[in-house]
């Protein structure tokens, strides 16, 4: 047993292994060597082929079959794998015909996900393995072994297990392994036999008081030495040893670990109550409660569900717990939508909770080191923001504090020096009620997974770094980050040739801190500027904004009636527009993405343009006449962004009106879009009305349809396998091309849903393209029901 977590609980647990009929060596790292490095620290005694198996897992596989299958293929290294519905959590394994593994996919995102087949860290291997693992270093099997093993093309096999698999690292996880087991799911040795009552599965351990059997049903084990007193109601439930159930319990699905005392009258659904736990009479317990052990709750104590109570706490009798005792709030799994943590203003993002997030993320940062921080002007995100700051300054890390701001200032001045990187808070445009954080790295890019995740650790166990009281990080204002801004965005434009033309632009701030500073920039360049709804009161909240659509009216009436040249929707957020031409016409989504392609190459300025998957492909016909080139990533911001980091991209484009100009910075700017948007239409010398007349024509359509998170890896197993004899693309999501024309399924990372695009030569064969493939997902979401 290679032991790194709680080794001493292990080995008390096992002993020497003689009461399980096994010889148990035990192996124990000085500090964490990764899968593989473990197994390295074991190697004198697997001097033959071996098994590894990690000791999360419940599962009844045939191991016999596995190592059959090794054998019979003189693999070097076999892994075991297994169809799961939500595959995002594990390593996606692809194999061929010969099942001889060729590709991994590392924890992968819904639009990588091409199979739901995951690697169940069950290995068989070959003692040979070990010359690939070095000695004394942190390896691991799945990012380091096995990509090795396939780059030097080694005997590298998969082997599809059928039977029970379930990682169960989680709670959650934890308790559906015991509803599986009650509904027989796993093929599990119970070590009591069943007693003699029909229509039950009682098992029954030695020295139990049980006064009164009526109330049990479905399958019950009872530990050693319990005793459940009187009349009570125990469904599918595992009791373990030393435990008392007075007169009046309700267990359903539930698992007690040994000493529990539930005193009468307490109603407990779908929890797990572990060692040493007290509940006090007429306690209620909802489903998904966690008690950890030497926990007492008192009398008429109500738990809600899905809370997790750590050890050692104490719950006055009468009290409703609403959140999770250690860190207070309802975060359960993922605090991490992408770069951004988001809730609802001092409910579930509080002081408090935001003051422990700034210092785990103050935890992951250099001691001394610097960040940049911002908000809008919203009072929530003032007072959050605050809190966020006393954390970070609490793990000794430095906040140059930007104050009222929008988050392309931000990414700008950290593209430059002096910060590991930043954040920025603001109102969510989806719901005023809510609030966003945006986490960003030292060159102002979104954060990345593993940055995201490593701040979850830490949060989540609280292990943060404190600084000594003379050494907590200090607070600096640096007002002049807006001038250093100023110089380099009239610096990336032609300001001659806009001062000449002197345009007339409507922009609607849409109350944003755009309005501090565009209307200067756009004076500058010699524009006369119509701002509406420019007001901004910092720290008072300013206002909140028009609905979009009777916004954009009320735009394009007054653009058409003052004959501007153009005019400009800016979103809050302060990072994507929409663009209004003289004639009040609205150009937003593909229509917007297209007219800035045009433009952009009208110029003849050559290089390459990147845009997601989902980008129409007349993005290439336009650019091969030019002879540019044309990029495509992955939907993800991030992705998008590193790809205009790329000293080739002169522009990367986004279908939700977002756009970065590398030359400028290659981050979103809707400041500067507006800008270089003017610049391009007086360089071109066109009207915004007459830039697309010579644009390719063809029909994009799109649709989104609803799909359970679950359901995500079987649909891009069968897009997969529909696909196969297909001209297929697997950036994000699965695109297969039919000629000129396309179809791309694209499932969301965040939300319930999977998108489906088309395009074709005419609206019409687009729409049959778009229907087939929603009838395809709706026939597989069935399938998988």
């Amino acid at each position: 047993m290679l032991l790194y977590h709680q080794p001493e609980v292990i080995k008390k647990f096992f002993r020497d292994g003689s009461d399980f009929g096994v010889k148990i060596t035990y192996v124990t790292p000085i500090e964490d060597m990764g899968t593989a490095g473990a197994v390295k620290a074991a190697e004198k005694y697997l001097d033959e082929r071996f098994l590894v198996i990690s000791g999360d897992l419940l599962t009844d596989f045939n191991l016999k079959k596995v190592l059959d299958f090794h054998a019979d293929n003189k693999a070097m290294a076999t892994i075991t794998l297994t169809s799961v519905k939500d595959p995002l959590q594990f390593g996606v394994v692809i194999t061929d015909k010969e099942k001889r593994i060729t590709q991994f996919l590392e924890k992968p995102g819904w639009g990588e996900v091409i199979s739901d087949t995951i690697n169940t860290g069950i290995y068989v291997l070959e003692p040979e393995i070990f010359n690939y693992i070095p000695k004394g270093e942190n390896f691991d099997f799945s990012q380091d072994l096995f990509p090795l093993m396939l780059q030097n093309s080694d005997p590298l096999f998969g082997f599809s297990a059928k039977g029970y698999w379930r990682d169960i690292g989680n709670t959650d996880s934890y308790r559906e392994a015991y509803h599986d087991i009650f509904k027989g799911k796993v093929n599990l040795k119970i070590d009591e036999e069943k007693q003699d009552f029909v229509g039950k599965d009682l098992r029954v351990g030695a020295d139990v008081t049980l006064e009164d059997a009526s109330g049990l049903s479905g399958t019950v084990v009872i530990g050693d030495n319990s005793q459940i007193r009187g009349e009570v109601q125990i469904k599918d439930s595992v009791i373990g040893r030393n435990c008392t159930i007075e007169a009046g319990v309700k267990l359903n699905r539930c698992v007690l670990w040994d000493n529990a005392y539930v005193k009468k009258g307490a109603k407990v659904t779908d929890s797990v109550i572990c060692a040493n736990v007290r509940v006090g009479q007429n306690a209620v317990l909802d489903e998904g409660v966690i008690v950890a052990d030497d926990t007492s709750i008192g009398d008429d104590v109500k738990i809600k569900a899905d809370v997790k109570i750590w050890p050692r706490k104490m719950i006055e009798a009468g009290s409703t717990v609403t959140a999770n005792l250690i860190w207070g709030e309802k975060w359960k799994k993922s605090l991490f939508e992408g770069a951004i943590i988001k809730g609802l203003s001092n409910v579930e993002l509080t002081p408090e909770f935001v003051a422990k997030l700034g210092c785990a993320y103050g935890t992951t940062l250099p001691k001394g080191s610097y960040v940049l921080g911002g908000r809008d002007a919203n009072r929530s995100s003032r007072m959050l923001k605050r809190c966020f700051v006393g954390g970070l300054l609490s793990a000794g890390v430095n906040v140059r504090d930007m104050t009222m701001t929008s988050l392309p200032l931000i990414r700008y001045k950290l593209k430059t020096f002096g910060e590991v990187g930043g954040f920025h808070f603001r109102q969510s445009s989806e719901d005023p009620a809510s609030m966003e954080i945006i986490f960003l790295d030292g060159d102002g890019l979104d954060f990345s997974s593993n940055m995201a995740k490593n701040l979850e650790r830490i949060f989540f166990k609280e292990n943060f770094r404190r600084a000594h009281h003379t050494e907590p990080g200090a607070l600096i204002d640096i007002p002049q980050a807006i001038d250093f801004y100023r110089e380099g965005y009239l610096r990336a434009l032609n300001v001659e040739v806009c001062r000449k033309a002197a345009w007339t632009v409507v922009v609607d701030f849409n109350y944003s801190p755009a309005s501090q500073v565009l209307p200067m920039l756009l004076n500058e360049l010699g524009c006369n500027v119509i701002a509406l709804n420019a007001y901004v009161d910092d720290g008072r909240g300013g206002c909140v904004p028009k609905p979009k659509q009777e916004g954009l009216r009320q735009l394009s009436a007054i653009v058409s009636s003052l004959g501007a040249q153009a005019g400009f929707w800016l979103e809050p957020a302060v990072e994507s527009i929409t663009l209004l031409d003289e004639t009040g016409t609205i150009y937003d989504g593909i229509q917007l993405l297209t007219l800035v392609i045009a433009l952009q190459l009208k110029t003849d300025q050559r290089g390459t343009i990147a845009v997601p998957v989902q980008a129409p492909s007349t993005i290439e016909q336009m650019a091969l006449k030019k002879k540019c080139g044309v990029t495509r990533t992955k939907s993800s911001d991030r992705a998008m962004l590193e790809a205009a980091s790329s000293s080739e991209v002169i522009l990367a484009a986004s279908p939700d009106g977002r756009f970065a100009f590398p030359r400028f910075q290659a981050a979103f700017d809707g400041m500067y879009a507006i800008a270089k948007l003017v610049e391009l239409g007086i360089t071109v010398g066109l009207p915004f009305s007459r830039v697309l007349e010579e644009a390719p024509k063809r029909a994009f359509l799109q649709a989104s349809l609803p799909c359970a998170f679950e359901m995500k890896g079987g649909i891009m197993r069968k897009m997969s396998e529909d696909s196969l004899e297909q001209e297929a693309s697997f950036i994000d999501g699965i695109k297969v091309q039919f000629d000129n024309d396309w179809a791309l399924v694209l499932p969301d990372q965040y939300s319930s849903f999977v998108h489906i695009f088309a395009e074709a030569k005419d609206e019409k064969t687009a729409g049959k393209l778009l229907d087939d493939y929603r009838k395809k997902v709706e026939k597989w979401k069935k399938e998988l029901e």
